[in-house]
Order: structure tokens, then sequence, then C-alpha cells
């Protein structure tokens, strides 16, 4: 028998029939490396059920059109998270969806601005609670999985853990949307720093220290990547699980384009690259037209010095706008830098100024 649960608590309480989850997928990947740790992890959690958690756990929904899968997403994570408060915000959905999860239970709000990224910034803004498990409406994430993403959170003292996808069905992934994750993955990696490696899902486990100090300022489906990019640029510490992902019920259909998606990621990725990292990008910029500008100068002045004449007065024009603007590039680069960290100092503030995950409960 499990113990009861504590008002507000995580576990069950009642016998819990151990579902395929997180734990599984590493054992079987290698990242769990015994047995006897990997039935240790599962006993921790799903056994002995972290009794030492008393936390206020919000599940965030962020709905558009998901009246076919909606039902599902709250009844599991009603089951995973006993406890839970269960918030569905709906996007202007069409087709019943607010009906559906008002008839599953969930609180159901809405959220007018149209963008995955709108919803996201209202619910942290509007939602009170200890730790916050953001997950897409779609039925294709393991809600099983949650309570092994809040004992990392709380246990190793994180603010971030990802559930990066392990596809269980062949029509979960589409290649176009997987080769897209590889590249992005990779070319955060290479600006920010490895951390991720699957830096667009769409189920994370936050701690209120995150979640109250991030300021949003994405619409759309970006938000992922904002919201990766922050934690990187921050050196928040962060964490990631392997979790099964599946294909979405049958009727339903994905909102994300892969091109159209594809390219505003991309976009607010290079966005966030000018923003965070000033001085690498003008100073590249500047470096590369001081080089054109020196190729292009090279020529003139050896046929000065060879006859005292300048014959081509436009190229010797064009060489030196070159080098005036690598200067001025370079320069606003070192400027833009300086307000950066200024605003880098700003935010580290706001997010020291509230308690580390697992010091709420401790400190009330």
């Amino acid at each position: 028998m499990v113990p009861r649960q504590v008002r507000h608590g995580v576990t069950a309480s009642a016998p819990v029939r151990r579902p395929y989850c997180a734990l599984d997928v590493a054992a079987e990947r290698g990242d769990v490396k015994s047995r006897t740790l990997h039935e240790t992890l599962l006993v921790t959690v799903f056994g002995q059920g972290m009794t030492e958690s008393r936390y206020d756990v919000a599940v965030l929904v962020p709905c558009y059109n998901e009246a076919r899968a909606i039902a599902k997403v709250v009844a599991d994570f009603r089951a995973a998270l006993p406890d839970a408060t269960i918030y569905v915000y709906d996007n202007n959905s069409t087709d019943g969806t607010v009906e559906a999860a008002l008839r599953a239970g969930a609180v159901v709000r809405r959220e007018t601005h149209q963008g995955k990224g709108h919803v996201v910034r209202r619910m942290f803004n509007d939602i009170e609670a200890d730790i916050y498990v953001l997950v897409d409406g779609d039925a294709t994430y393991d809600a099983p999985s949650a309570p092994a993403m809040i004992e990392k959170l709380i246990g190793d003292r994180l603010d971030m853990v990802v559930a990066s996808r392990i596809d269980r069905d062949a029509a979960a992934y589409r290649p176009g949307h997987r080769a897209g994750n590889h590249m992005l993955t990779a070319f955060i990696t290479h600006i920010f720093g490895r951390a991720f490696s699957d830096i667009l899902s769409g189920y994370r486990v936050f701690s209120r220290r995150f979640v109250k100090s991030f300021p949003i300022l994405s619409g759309g489906f970006e938000i992922e990547t904002e919201l990766t990019v922050h934690a990187l640029e921050l050196e928040l510490p962060v964490g990631e699980i392997p979790t099964p992902y599946y294909s979405r019920p049958a009727g339903s259909a994905s909102k994300l384009s892969t091109w159209h998606d594809g390219f505003r990621i991309l976009w607010t990725v290079l966005k966030l690259y000018r923003a965070e990292r000033p001085l690498a990008l003008f100073g590249s910029l500047g470096i590369a037209l001081a080089i054109m500008s020196v190729g292009l100068a090279i020529p003139l002045v050896i046929t000065y010095v060879q006859e005292g004449l300048v014959p081509r007065l436009p190229t010797a024009v064009l060489a030196t706008g070159l080098m005036l603007v690598a200067f001025l590039s370079i320069a606003c680069g070192l400027i833009l830098d300086t307000v950066t960290r200024g605003r880098r100092e700003v935010k580290l503030i706001a997010y020291l100024a509230l308690r580390a995950p697992g010091e709420e409960r401790r400190r009330s």
C-alpha cells in the first residue's frame, strides 16, 4: 500500500499500478546503468511517492481545437497527479474544446490573443503554484512521466525539466518535424551551449522561481525556443528526462506547420542571438567587412606605391566605406553587449528574488 497523500502533494492515495514511464525509457536507452538503480527510482517515485513533498502543483494545458484529445489529457494527468489543479486555457477554439475540458473536470479559462506564446504568458501571469507542469493538449505526451519529472526538479533543485521525446508510434513524429528539431537543436547548441536534446518539446516542468521571473515575448510556437534560450543564457539549473511520445488521437490534426512555423522559430533564434550575443554578431560582421575592405584596398595601395596614382577612385571609395561600416559595426556590438549585460543582471535579480525549488513550503 502506498501512504495516503497529504493535500497538495504529488503522490497517489491508493495502490498504484506502475505505468510505462520515463524511467523505463531511460533504462532501455542505457541512461540508467543499473537495474537495481532503475527499480529504486521506480519505488521512490511510484511506491513511496515523494512523501516529503507538499507542493501546490498546477498542470497548464494550452489548447486550440483539441476537443478529441483534451478529455484524455485531463484524465491522464488527474490519474498521474491526483491532487494537482489542471488548468485548460482555450485559445479561440470552435470545436467544443471548452465543453470537453469542463466535462473532464478541468479549470477552464480563455485567452483571446491567438498563439501559444500568448496563452503561456497568460498562464504564467495568472496562476500561482509551487510547481508548474506545461503540456500540450493533443494527448501525445506521457502523463505518467510527470511524477518522475517533478521528482527530478525537486531532488536536484532544478528550475526546468524538459521531456525529451522518444516516439512510440511511427506517425507520432513527422520526418520534417524531426529534421527541423535536430537542426534547431544543433544551432542552439552551437550558439548557447548544450543542455537539451529536444529544445522544441512542449512537455516541461518548472519551478515557481523560473515561471515568475521569465519575461515571455514570443506569441506563437516559438515559445519553446524562448524558454530554452532563457535558461541557457542565465545558466539556470535545468535537466532532461526521456519520455514516450505518441501519435495524436484519430480525427485530430497538428496545428504546427513544418515550414511556416519552422521559419518563425529560426527567425526567433536569430533575433535571440542578436539580443543575447550582440558582440559576437556585430563583431563578426565588422571583421567580415574589414576583410573585404582590405582585399579591395591592397591592389590600390600597390598601384599607388608604384605609380603614385589611384586609377580606380570608386573602388577606393568603396573600400573606405566598408572599413568605416566595419568599425561602426564593432562599436555597435560593444555598446549593445554592455546593454545586454545590464538586462541579464536585471533578469538575474528578478530570478534570485524568488525562493529556490524545494524551499517554498520549507520556509512557509
